[in-house]
Formats: structure tokens, C-alpha cells, sequence
């Protein structure tokens, strides 16, 4: 079965804690700390590969989830840090967050992205020794694994798409030209699921064609197929845009299909595009240019109309020859743009940067750096809490608390964590 979009729960492994602990032998007095740091847990990676061509593996497996690091041990010794999770999914997979916002987006075989990070190990009581502290109590939790709720989304990269209503002879034209084997009958919605075909047009060239399932008038609002197979044609440089000769009126088979395209989410009406007129092998010459000069004075000028039977190949050679120069152009009016473009400068969030508000009951304190001591740190052990004090005063973060008028007794809550003031 084709899947093409899922929705998967994702989480990477938990850091191991460090550990307290004190050397203890025999002759040996005080022999000092030696609490051993936490291992990293396994982040979540994901391996693109061609031997994969869906997303059907995750429709029954909707929980990825990475094994935590081992916590550390008496005599320094390091916890385990645990194997990442590398899974494989088919190349075009792009991967999104809560938000929408694009966390992977896999385009070549063998491409790895990390989608979850694993959680850092804790320190144990050896890393805090120093000479002013010799016997230090304390140790640190490991950080919790990312975890996310992510879509999983296929997008067939292919030079080319197939594009028009039902029984357009997409398929057809696909079995003539190229190794695939779609689906063909005289019913609509013959294609189901999208179809790739590789197709030689001379020595040095061959282009990839996506067969897309048919589009309907109302697509868009998801009658018919809907339009969720057009995701299949956002990458694609060109679209071929088959038109039935057979149809009483091919201009509004034609403007069907652009309303359709032009209603997705990407505007897909203004990618390049070939129209062509099918099916002509029945129809005697004086048919087919009428037929031909009702498009043209529909389709744009400078789009390319031509008329093919892929039954008999009459027209279908020059339709693949025009193919090749729009693919051409295309590549290389992108490889144009990208020598154009200017280097962007982003300037990145300071990890110090925090900020302190007043909230009703407490006082909230916020930064990507002292939450993350936060996470690390044991609040049911007071050595641990008068560390992340100290923390807090040399990043000034108490200073700043009292000059909100913070008093003795007052809650502070940093990452989901309360202490008292």
C-alpha cells in the first residue's frame, strides 16, 4: 500500500545521571570523590534510501523512540552512551514539527538528518572536585531526550509530472515511454497511487516522470482524490499537462486542472509546463487542429502545445525532445540563481540570554542555558540546589530577580522546577 504522510511520535534518548559517590578501600583514607558522568542517550537519525518508496512502515509504528544513556558509576566510571536510532525512510521524505516549521528534508540516497537530539549525561561528584571543594555531595541528571510530534511527508522527486482530469492517458503515456507498468482502464481514477517511470531520450539524456492520480474540478476542497497527490509535484521541474481530444471541450478541461493547481497550497500553475493534446490517433487532421487552436488561444504563448498519440508514437518522439529542453532550462536557470545569491547572516540566539518576569505566585526565569542546568540539576538534593543558586548569581540572574522586588520565601520556577528564594 502507498502512504505518504504520517504522523509520528518522536523521542531521543534520556541522558544518564552522574553519580555520588566516594572511594572506599582498604588503606585508603578519604579517598575522595570518584562518581562517574552519565552516558549520552541515542539521538533519532534518519537515513534516506532509494530500496524504500513509502511511508508504510510507520502506519502500524507511530512511536520512534531512542534507548536512554546508562547512568554513571563508583570508581569514575562513565556511563554507556546508547546507540543512535537510524532509520530508513524513502528518499523525498521531509520531515515537519508541531509548528510546521521544516526539520528534515531528505533529496539524495543515503542523505542523514538528526531529527531529535539525545539528552547529554549528568556529571558525577568527580567532576565537581576541586580545592576548595573536596568532598563535593552532588551530581547531575542527565537531560531529558528531545521528543516531538512530527509529520512525515513523501514528495517524489522527479524531472517531470503528469498532470490532467481521469482517463487524460497519463498511464499510457507512462507504459510507452518509460519501464513502469501503471495501472491502465477505461474507468476514472484508474491510478491510484503515484507511478515513476524512467524514460531515455537520447545517449546522454533520460529524464524521471511521476505519474499523478487524476484531478477533478473541486479537487482542492477534496472531492474526487482530493489533491493531497499533488504534493508529488512540487519538486518536479516541469509539468506535463495532458488534455483528452476525445473531451467536447478542451478548454475547460484545461482550465480545470489549472484551478486545481492554482488552489493547492504552493501555486503549482506557474510551474513550467508542456501542454498535450491526447489521444489523436482516432481523429482525423482537420479534428486535431481545431482542436489545437482552441487551446492556443487559451494556454499562454509561450508554453509549448503539442499533440500525441502515445498508441501509434505519432508526436510522442518531439513531445520527449521538447521534454529535454525544459528540463535543461530548468536546471540551469536554478543553478543561475543560486550563483546569484547572497551569502544570509543570521545572527544566532545567545545561549546566556535569559530573562526573569513576575507571574502570579511566582517568578518565572526563562533561557536555553540556565533551563538546561535546571533539567540537570537534583532538587531533592540540597548540595544540588546550592549549586544552581551559585549559578544563578554569577550569570546575575538573582541580581535581576531582586530588582523585581523578588522577597525571602518567594517560589522561583525555572523549567518546569520550583526552589525557594
Amino acid at each position: 500500500m502507498f502512504v505518504d504522510k504520517v504522523l509520528v511520535e518522536v523521542k531521543a534518548g534520556d541522558g544518564g545521571n552522574g553519580v555520588v559517590s566516594f572511594r572506599r578501600e582498604k588503606f585508603v583514607d578519604k579517598g575522595g570523590p570518584d562518581g562517574g558522568d552519565g552516558g549520552k542517550g541515542g539521538d533519532i537519525i534518519l537515513l534516506a534510501s532509494s530500496n524504500q518508496d513509502t511511508l508504510a512502515a510507520f502506519r502500524h509504528q507511530k512511536l520512534l523512540a531512542a534507548e536512554p544513556g546508562a547512568n554513571g558509576a563508583k570508581r569514575k566510571k562513565h556511563g554507556k552512551s546508547a546507540k543512535d536510532l537510524i532509520v530508513d525512510v524513502p528518499v523525498g521524505t521531509t520531515v515537519f514539527n508541531e509548528r510546521g516549521e521544516l526539520l528534515a528534508d531528505l533529496t539524495t540516497d543515503n542523505q542523514q538528518a538528526v531529527i531529535a537530539q539525545g539528552g547529554k549525561g549528568g556529571f558525577g561528584n568527580a567532576h565537581f572536585k576541586s580545592s576548595t571543594r573536596q568532598a563535593p555531595k552532588v551530581a547531575e541528571k542527565g537531560e531529558a531526550g528531545e521528543s516531538l510530534t512530527s509529520t512525515f511527508e513523501l514528495k517524489l522527486i522527479a524531472d517531470a509530472g503528469l498532470v490532467g482530469l481521469p482517463n487524460a492517458g497519463k498511464s499510457t503515456l507512462l507504459a510507452t515511454i518509460s519501464n513502469a507498468k501503471p495501472a491502465i482502464a477505461d474507468y476514472p481514477f484508474t491510478t491510484l497511487t503515484p507511478n515513476l517511470g524512467v524514460v531515455d531520450i537520447d545517449e546522454k539524456n533520460s529524464v524521471l516522470i511521476a505519474d499523478i492520480p487524476g484531478l477533478i474540478e473541486g479537487a482542492a476542497q477534496g472531492k474526487g482524490l482530493g489533491d493531497e497527490f499533488l504534493r508529488h509535484v512540487e519538486r518536479t521541474a516541469v509539468l506535463i499537462h495532458l488534455v483528452d481530444a476525445y473531451n467536447d471541450d478542451v478548454i475547460s478541461a484545461y482550465k480545470t486542472i489549472m484551478e486545481e493547481l492554482k488552489a493547492y497550497k504552493t501555486d503549482l500553475s506557474k510551474r513550467r509546463q508542456m501542454v498535450v493534446l491526447t489521444k489523436i490517433d482516432g481523429l482525423d487532421e482537420k479534428n486535431v487542429e481545431s482542436k489545437l487552436t482552441e487551446l492556443k488561444a487559451t494556454v499562454p504563448a509561450k508554453t509549448v502545445l503539442l499533440a500525441i498519440s502515445s498508441q501509434s508514437g505519432q508526436g510522442v518522439k518531439e513531445m520527449l525532445y521538447e521534454l529535454k529542453n525544459l528540463v535543461l532550462k530548468d536546471k540551469n536557470s536554478k543553478l543561475k540563481a543560486q550563483s546569484q545569491e547572497l551569502t544570509v547572516i543570521r545572527l544566532e540566539s545567545d545561549d546566556n540570554e535569559w530573562h526573569v518576569a513576575k507571574e502570579e505566585g511566582y517568578y518565572a526565569v526563562v533561557g536555553r542555558k540556565i533551563e538546561k542546568f535546571a533539567q540537570r540539576t537534583d532538587f531533592s538534593n540540597p548540595e544540588g540546589v546550592t549549586r544552581l543558586r551559585d549559578i544563578m548569581r554569577k550569570m546575575g540572574i538573582l541580581n535581576e530577580l531582586e530588582r523585581h522586588g523578588i522577597n525571602p520565601g518567594d517560589k522561583i520556577r525555572i523549567s518546569g522546577h520550583s526552589l525557594i528564594y
